[in-house]
């Protein structure tokens, strides 16, 4: 696959640069010297993160940065892995990748019932395996502003409680924190970045990527907003407008 060059300096990249850096400052995401794991699935999410993280800041601190990726073992020719790999090599990014069975672990006999919540408690755990053998502080993850919207409304449908995603979550007593500088950007946007860029396109062969909660929640947020195209804006505006009196 031939990477393909763009011009970084579009009317997009600094918008969505202007909203990343305000996610940045307002959550107090990054510190002079951090050193930043961004974990990168090959997703146009996860790859706009690692190309707008690489670009000069105007107004957060020096950093430094790993691009991290754990390949899940669906793919078992593997061509997506090589197309990320030589990506990040063509633009010369510090990165870690690593080729598991995690995938089809999560997916197998014993463990039909949830198999995302597995593969994503594995796949974490060796991010915070790398986090330390490295000297990552910080690990950013691509969240955006719709998945804190869908998380929301997954934990409150099937974990009954409300909760979501924290823009920077303090874990292992503060030695560690997770960060998503995405969190004011709406999916929209970011997927067009990725366009914009021509990022290498890498598929998804998770078996229950079209199928899993998640993606039950964002059609169900897609149906709703055919009458009120608010809905998703009135329900992110809703978590900073908690009203604890009116609760059980």
């Amino acid at each position: 696959m031939d990477i393909i060059k763009t011009d970084k300096n579009t009317k997009l990249f600094r918008h969505l640069k202007k909203w990343l850096e305000k996610a940045v400052l307002d959550f107090n995401m990054i510190q002079e010297g951090d050193r930043v794991l961004i974990g990168v699935s090959g997703g146009a999410d996860s790859l706009a993160l690692l190309d707008l993280l690489d670009s000069p800041m105007i107004f957060v601190p020096e950093f430094s940065i790993l691009a991290v990726n754990i390949d899940m073992g669906f793919d078992s020719s593997y061509r997506s892995y090589n197309a990320l790999e030589k990506y990040l090599q063509t633009n010369n990014y510090q990165y870690i990748m690593e080729k598991t069975d995690i995938g089809p672990l999560a997916h197998s006999d014993y463990n039909k019932k949830n198999p995302c919540f597995l593969c994503s408690r594995l796949r974490r755990k060796r991010i915070f395996e790398i986090a330390a053998a490295e000297g990552c502080n910080k690990i950013a993850f691509a969240h955006h502003r719709d998945d804190i919207i869908e998380t929301l409304l997954i934990n409150m449908f099937y974990g009954r409680e409300i909760s979501t995603m924290m823009p920077n979550q303090r874990i292992f007593g503060g030695k560690l924190h997770i960060i998503r500088p995405l969190a004011y950007l709406r999916e929209e946007l970011v997927k067009k970045y990725g366009r914009e860029r021509q990022f290498p396109a890498v598929k998804n062969d998770c078996p229950t990527s079209k199928t899993s909660k998640r993606v039950y929640v964002k059609n169900l947020l897609n149906e709703l907003e055919r009458d009120n195209k608010e809905i998703r804006d009135n329900i992110y505006k809703a978590m900073s407008h908690v009203k604890p009196d009116y609760l059980l």
